[in-house]
């Protein structure tokens, strides 16, 4: 697609993978709105890189609802959903609790299939659009301690491929990024550290690769792409 002429909302913006994307789609010469529910937060990004703040809580249906309408209004058009929000927390089995999963699994699953309904109604519509969801290697392989993240990731492509089952007809191309580890706020605020290691990944790595996916000309598309460092010492 041509990006100069993309209208884009980038949910989970304000920070990490989301914010590098939305600005590297704005310096492609896209109109670019981002989502995030902590309102300085979102607004003191979106005036760094010059995007639509619209804030909003992506597993509140009324207010999905109002974000896509608000996006459309704002931006002129809607046709690129980067579906980014998401949360984790992480701990063995038997001390998993059923309000950290019930968390989990509102944002990156329910939140996740919420913006994309409202997302592809317009698509649909228009017989043209792109959904990009961000996933994680934890969507390919679990581990110890990552039963409520992992069963989301898991959930999310399991998505990913009823919705380009359906949406193939109508011109949307659906497509699914899975990261490794990228530095980036989520492991602070998911409770475990992570050093500034040169060799692994950054937010402007993976939002680079969704960049050049999406500027594929509109006769193809590429389904799902994994990003792994390279040598992460």
């Amino acid at each position: 697609m041509n990006l100069q002429e993309a209208k884009v909302l980038v949910t989970g913006g304000s920070s990490g993978i989301g914010l590098a994307t939305a600005r590297l789609l704005i310096e492609a010469g896209a109109s670019v709105a981002i989502s995030g529910r902590n309102r300085e937060k979102l607004d003191e990004a979106a005036t760094t890189i010059n995007a639509t703040p619209i804030q909003a809580n992506v597993s509140d249906e009324k207010d999905v609802g109002r974000m896509i309408r608000t996006v459309i209004e704002e931006l002129g058009g809607y046709d690129v959903l980067i579906n980014n929000a998401g949360i984790g927390t992480f701990s063995p089995l038997v001390e998993q609790t059923a309000d950290d999963f019930r968390r989990i699994w509102e944002t990156n699953v329910l939140g996740a299939m919420l913006v994309a309904r409202e997302s592809a109604k317009h698509f649909v519509s228009a017989d043209s659009g792109n959904i990009v969801n961000i996933g994680s290697t934890a969507a390919q392989k679990g581990f110890a301690g990552g039963s409520a993240y992992v069963a989301s990731k898991f959930a999310l492509r399991g998505l990913t491929e009823c919705w380009r089952s359906e949406l193939r007809k109508h011109n949307v191309r659906v497509i699914q990024i899975d990261p490794s580890e990228v530095i980036t706020e989520f492991a602070e605020r998911a409770g475990y550290g992570q050093d500034d290691n040169p060799s692994k990944l950054r937010p402007e790595d993976i939002g680079q690769l969704i960049v050049d996916v999406l500027r594929m000309k509109d006769r193809g598309f590429v389904t799902d792409a994994t990003v792994w460092a390279t040598n992460p010492k």
